[in-house]
């Protein structure tokens, strides 16, 4: 399966540049927050893949104005060729707005969703808009993650975990890719590409071995 994930800026190469074909050979789109609602609909007229998301601590305006032909994984499993995809967006409260939760309110939404990864028997990918917390996010409030994402890595160690909000070009220690226990952990900023089989083989124990 081949999915193209998105996060946080809009990729000129898929909109504004954007010609006929390049969205072909796509299974799947995955937006981890933070993206212009016209932007993924733009997306949405061109692909014939789904184009499902989580929104992020910017997408307040999604309330009235969701991305059209997107299917929205808030508080969700989503499952796509016998992938399981459970999204959780939003990022910690720093100020007012819809999309942003205490460690309290993220621990509520997961537990809501227990019911539903453990019917399935687990999940392969989250997908969030914010880093797990400890894992590759920021130390100040608005960049900090949440410890509930670790935890639901630690217990059911799914294959990918997406998460977006901590731009790449924020310094050297937001790594695009890296990865915690069996999880390979994709930064997608802006745009990236992956197989959802032989990324995971091929990338995985090179990431790791990088690590150590």
């Amino acid at each position: 399966m081949r999915i193209l994930a998105l996060a946080d800026k809009e990729s000129k190469n898929y909109w504004d540049y954007y010609q006929p074909g390049k969205l072909d050979g796509i299974d799947l789109i995955i937006s981890c927050g933070d993206l212009n609602a016209d932007y993924l609909s733009f997306l949405a007229t061109f692909s014939k893949a789904p184009i499902i998301y989580v929104r992020g601590n910017h997408d307040d305006t999604y309330k009235d104005h969701p991305p059209d032909g997107c299917v929205c994984i808030e508080g969700k499993m989503y499952i796509y060729q016998g992938v399981r995809i459970i999204g959780l967006g939003g990022s910690m409260r720093y100020k007012k707005g819809i999309n942003q939760y205490n460690q309290y309110d993220m621990d509520c939404r997961v537990g809501m969703l227990l019911p539903k990864i453990k019917k399935n028997g687990g999940f392969d990918i989250l997908v969030t808009h914010s880093p797990a917390f400890g894992i590759g996010d920021g130390e100040d409030l608005p960049h900090m993650g949440f410890k509930a994402f670790g935890k639901l890595l630690d217990k059911y160690e799914p294959r990918y975990f997406l998460h977006g909000h901590v731009h790449t070009n924020y310094g050297r220690q937001y790594k695009r890719l890296k990865t915690h226990k069996d999880t390979l952990i994709i930064n997608p900023y802006e745009s990236y590409m992956f197989e959802y089989e032989t990324e995971y083989e091929d990338q995985f124990e090179k990431i790791k071995e990088r690590e150590q």
